[in-house]
């Protein structure tokens, strides 16, 4: 029985991908440059667990209906063929019982907030469930992918705000386009074994000019940030933030040169750097 639950247990930390937090981190810098925005500096403890919890709450549910979503295709790519509904580590069953469980985590986090709130986590919510299923019928998953990673800011403006301001408008498109870059990177990694299958991407929309179109996102992204800096009065340490996540970019770039697998992954990686450099200019700019 101790091995069942050990062996259970495990197949929990690999579906919600506890073990690989990356993703949540991708989700929670830009998070929080909503939340210290629209605050002005720090949005209070109580935000700030609320919007944390759900970050990662979220996340997790994405991943497991991901994982159900792809239980056909995932035991013939690469990188994905050692998941737990594919090694039998969980059921489909229990998989989406977890996914019901989560939800229901979120919508207890969400009701402690504005019923404007309450109202767009609708939304975040149908964005988090379509994407798994996106990849089916166009090649844009990943501006799916990229609008779920980004509403919880327009949730944290609404929340505090109570309206959604145009700053707000101008980081979700900033991230969105952030997101489609790096999750084009991602996506370059399983590229070939994706072909074969007839799952669709950005990766291989973009075919020969991915690094040119992920190069014209990255810049479009920071064009749109130095948009904000200028509507929010910030100085120098946020512009500096800028520059370094340009340097970034720049290195991001030379890992997929050569679009090797291993070195598209670490660049998809180092984005977590991305997200935590913007945020600290911000964190400085509020203190």
């Amino acid at each position: 029985m101790v091995n069942d639950i050990a062996t259970k247990w495990r197949g929990v930390v690999e579906i919600t991908r506890l073990n690989k937090p990356i993703g949540s981190y991708l989700l929670l810098w830009p998070t929080y440059w909503a939340l210290w925005v629209a605050a002005g500096g720090f949005p209070g403890l109580e935000l700030l667990v609320i919007f944390s919890l759900g970050v990662f709450v979220m996340r997790s549910a994405g991943c497991v209906i991901n994982d159900f979503a792809d239980r056909k295709v995932d035991g013939q790519v690469a990188r994905t063929s050692g998941r737990p509904l594919i090694t039998g580590l969980i059921s489909e069953k229990d998989a989406l019982a977890l996914f019901g469980f989560l939800l229901g985590i979120a919508l207890a986090l969400v009701l402690s907030l504005s019923w404007f709130t309450i109202q767009l986590s609708f939304i975040a919510l149908a964005l988090a469930t379509a994407y798994p299923f996106m990849k089916r019928y166009t090649h844009l998953p990943q501006v799916v992918l990229g609008a779920a990673f980004s509403w919880g800011m327009i949730m944290a403006f609404g929340e505090l705000e109570g309206r959604v301001p145009t700053v707000a408008w101008l980081l979700f498109a900033a991230n969105l386009l952030w997101t489609v870059a790096y999750d084009t990177m991602y996506a370059m990694v399983d590229r070939d074994d994706d072909l074969k299958i007839g799952v669709k991407s950005t990766a291989i929309l973009f075919g020969r000019f991915d690094k040119r179109i992920i190069g014209l996102l990255q810049v479009s992204t920071l064009a749109l940030l130095v948009q904000v800096g200028e509507m929010l009065a910030m100085g120098w340490p946020y512009h500096l933030s800028l520059v370094i996540c340009g340097g970034l970019f720049c290195y991001q770039q030379m890992l997929i040169s050569g679009r090797k697998r291993e070195l598209c992954f670490q660049a998809f990686l180092n984005n977590h750097l991305v997200g935590l450099v913007i945020f600290t200019g911000f964190f400085i700019e509020y203190l």
